[in-house]
């Protein structure tokens, strides 16, 4: 990689660190501290705090998408890591679960994930996208092993509201990354009337996004149920680190090799339908075996083995086969259909959990990732083509 593809690499890895630390932080405590609020004894509402955050997402993804076509990535990067903020204030200061909701509405109206691809992809080479995207997806992963770490431990000193104070400077923190260590564009980003067509109609764009959608559906239904289990195993909550923290370091270590045979060796489809199939072997476990601490453990290696996999993978294949200069579109959708995912997995799984149980929110995962793991099974991923160097930044 040149020195400006790492340095755009890099801090746009950093922008999504802090960002999604911020969020990690709050999904391992959250589930057990809505027992303590107004309207927390609802199970159902607890889902609706969770994915709300992905209903406006996904109402506006593809809108900032289009706009960072048309005007540049920079002004709306920054712009919604401001609105995601306001929100992480809001829902700082609710004492209430309605309140929350709010909150993570207004979190989720900073939809800037679909802007941040589309710059990593206008900053990097096609031969280095999938390790570019693979840097994103260890620093989602890093930032997942730290959050649990580190938010047992915030929750303890400064309480739930001092969490989402905590995401909020996050997020400012990020907007500063945006406008002093990221990189400009090599030209601005050519707006083109009507993008979607093209990018609707496309078969394998359309499997990525059913794939997203579904991936992270599982994601936050399992995190609806999982730090119940382990309390119930006799784990607190500040211990959950214990857990967590090796099976996602174990987990990305062994992510990179996959990567690296997907994009090298051309293995591409192999490895990301493997990794669907692990999704799939987890959830199922998680249904189906005793929920002691060991087991836990076991099965959730083998889930987020498969989940890091396929978040480094997936924006990268997005990437490669949006067509022409309609990145931007093509990652707004994709990301709009993930948030739909994060809406699904919160509200569906918050009834499921409080009509049937546990097991029976791992089972409706494992349909749901049965369905993605057929549609997977036809993907035609793209051709490597010739590399060729990016232009000089702007000054």
């Amino acid at each position: 990689m040149t020195q400006l593809e790492k340095r755009a690499t890099f801090s746009l890895a950093a922008i999504f660190a802090l960002r999604m630390l911020g969020l990690f932080m709050i999904m391992p405590v959250f589930s057990v501290y809505a027992k303590t609020v107004p309207g927390g004894d609802n199970l159902l509402l607890v889902g609706i705090a969770l994915g709300a955050y992905g209903v406006t997402q996904s109402l506006l993804y593809i809108f900032y998408g289009w706009v960072s076509d048309r005007i540049g990535r920079k002004p709306v990067i920054a712009t919604g890591l401001v609105i995601f903020a306001i929100g992480s204030f809001v829902a700082a200061g609710a004492h209430d679960m309605v309140w929350i909701i709010v909150g993570r509405v207004i979190q989720g109206m900073g939809a800037v994930s679909s802007a941040v691809l589309a710059f990593i992809a206008d900053l990097t080479s096609e031969e280095h996208r999938t390790k570019a995207m693979a840097m994103v997806g260890g620093s989602i992963g890093m930032s997942f092993a730290v959050a649990i770490v580190g938010a047992p431990i915030v929750f303890h000193w400064l309480g739930m509201s001092g969490l989402f104070a905590l995401v909020g400077v996050f997020s400012i923190l990020a907007v500063g990354v945006v406008i002093w260590v990221v990189p400009d564009a090599p030209s601005k980003p050519v707006h083109v009337r009507a993008p979607f067509a093209e990018v609707l109609h496309n078969v394998e764009l359309l499997r990525l996004n059913f794939g997203v959608l579904v991936l992270h559906a599982t994601q936050t239904a399992l995190f609806l149920v999982v730090p119940r289990l382990l309390v119930d195993a006799g784990l607190p909550v500040a211990s959950h680190w214990k857990v967590y923290l090796p099976v996602m370091g174990l987990s990305f270590v062994l992510m990179v090799p996959a990567i690296i045979a997907a994009e090298k060796r051309g293995k591409m489809k192999a490895v990301v339908v493997s990794a669907i199939a692990l999704i799939l072997i987890g959830q199922l476990l998680l249904g189906s075996l005793a929920h002691t601490l060991a087991i836990v453990a076991a099965v959730l290696f083998v889930y987020f083995l498969g989940f890091n996999i396929l978040e480094a993978s997936q924006p990268s294949l997005v990437s490669k086969l949006a067509p022409g200069n309609r990145k931007g579109a093509a990652t707004g959708v994709y990301n709009t259909t993930q948030s739909l995912g994060l809406a699904l997995g919160g509200v569906v799984g918050g009834w499921l959990l409080k009509h049937d149980g546990a097991s029976t929110v791992f089972y409706a995962c494992s349909g749901l990732v049965l369905c993605w793991l057929i549609i997977a099974a036809n993907m035609k991923v793209p051709l490597k083509r010739a590399s060729s160097s990016l232009p000089s930044p702007s000054p």
